[in-house]
C-alpha cells in the first residue's frame, strides 16, 4: 500500500477563505470526517475523541483528570493540574476545535454543540483546579469564541425546524454570558471590538427578521402607528390588549465562568 496521500486530495483543492470539510468512509465502515488544510488533511473520528484514542484508558483525557479529582475528594484533597495535564488537556481542545469547526461547516449542529460543549468543560475545569493564572488564561482567552460557536449551532439547528424562539434565548443567553465573562475577567469594555458578539448580533437580526410575527408584535406596531399618528384613543385601547396578552414564561440561564 502507497503511503502517498496525493490520491485522496485529487480534486480537492484548498480553499483557504472557508473551511474544507467532508464526510467518508473508513475502511472499519464507519463514518469519519476529513478536514483538508494547506498541506494535507487531517482525518478525525465522530466518536469519542477526534483521534480516536483512549488517554489513560479513558474516553477523553478531560474524563481522566475528572476521576483524579474525584478520587482527591474522596481523599479529603483538592486536585490541582500541573503543566504536563494543562498541556494535555490543550492538546485535547484543540483536537476538539478542528472537529467542531468541520462539523459546522458540514451543518452538523449537534455535534458543534457538543463538541464546543466538551472544550467549554475544559476552560471551566483548568480554571478552576490551577493557581497559574497565565496557564488558567490560555484556556479562559478562547471562552467567548466557543461560547459563541455553542451558541450558534444551538440557534442554526432552531431555526432550521422554525424554533424562532428558542433561537433567540440561545442567542441571548450567549451574549449575556459573554458580557459577565468580560466583566468578570477585568474588561468590561472588550465587549464593544468583540468579533464573537458582532457574529451572534448579526444572526440575532437575521432570526428576528425570518420570525413570523406574533400577536404582541403586530400589537406594538399597531401602537407605535397610533402614536406616531397623534391617535392616542387607539393608542391606549393597544395597550389595554398588549397588558391583557400573557406573560412570556421565564427562561433559564447558562452562566459563565467566573473570575477567580
Amino acid at each position: 500500500m502507497s503511503e502517498d496521500i496525493s490520491g485522496n486530495m485529487r480534486g480537492w483543492d484548498y480553499d483557504p477563505s472557508a473551511v474544507n470539510a467532508r464526510w467518508i468512509k473508513g475502511h472499519d465502515g464507519k463514518l469519519k470526517i476529513q478536514l483538508r488544510l494547506d498541506l494535507g488533511l487531517f482525518q478525525m473520528e465522530t466518536q469519542g475523541r477526534p483521534d480516536g484514542t483512549r488517554p489513560h484508558g479513558q474516553s477523553a483525557v478531560l474524563d481522566y483528570y475528572r476521576a483524579r479529582e474525584k478520587e482527591a475528594g474522596l481523599r479529603g484533597e483538592k486536585l490541582t493540574l500541573d503543566a504536563e495535564a494543562c498541556a494535555e488537556l490543550q492538546q485535547e481542545a484543540m483536537q476538539y476545535y478542528y472537529r467542531y469547526l468541520s462539523y459546522y461547516a458540514l451543518r452538523h449542529f449537534e455535534g458543534v454543540v457538543a463538541d464546543t460543549e466538551h472544550n467549554l468543560a475544559i476552560v471551566d475545569f483548568v480554571s478552576s483546579h490551577t493557581r497559574d493564572e497565565d496557564a488558567a488564561w490560555q484556556f479562559l482567552q478562547f471562552y467567548p469564541y466557543i461560547r459563541m460557536m455553542n451558541a450558534r449551532a444551538r440557534a442554526e439547528r432552531a431555526m432550521a425546524v422554525r424554533q424562532f424562539e428558542e433561537a433567540i434565548r440561545a442567542l441571548q443567553t450567549a451574549l449575556d454570558d459573554i458580557q459577565s465573562f468580560w466583566e468578570d475577567y477585568g474588561d468590561g469594555e472588550a465587549i464593544g471590538d468583540s468579533q464573537e458578539v458582532e457574529m451572534l448580533n448579526d444572526l440575532m437580526r437575521q432570526v428576528k427578521r425570518q420570525k413570523p410575527k406574533s400577536r404582541e408584535d403586530r400589537l406594538r406596531e399597531d401602537l407605535a402607528h397610533a402614536i406616531a399618528a397623534e391617535d392616542y384613543e387607539k393608542a391606549a385601547s393597544l395597550r389595554d390588549e398588549i397588558n391583557q396578552l400573557p406573560a412570556a414564561p421565564p427562561s433559564a440561564r447558562r452562566g459563565a465562568p467566573r473570575g477567580r
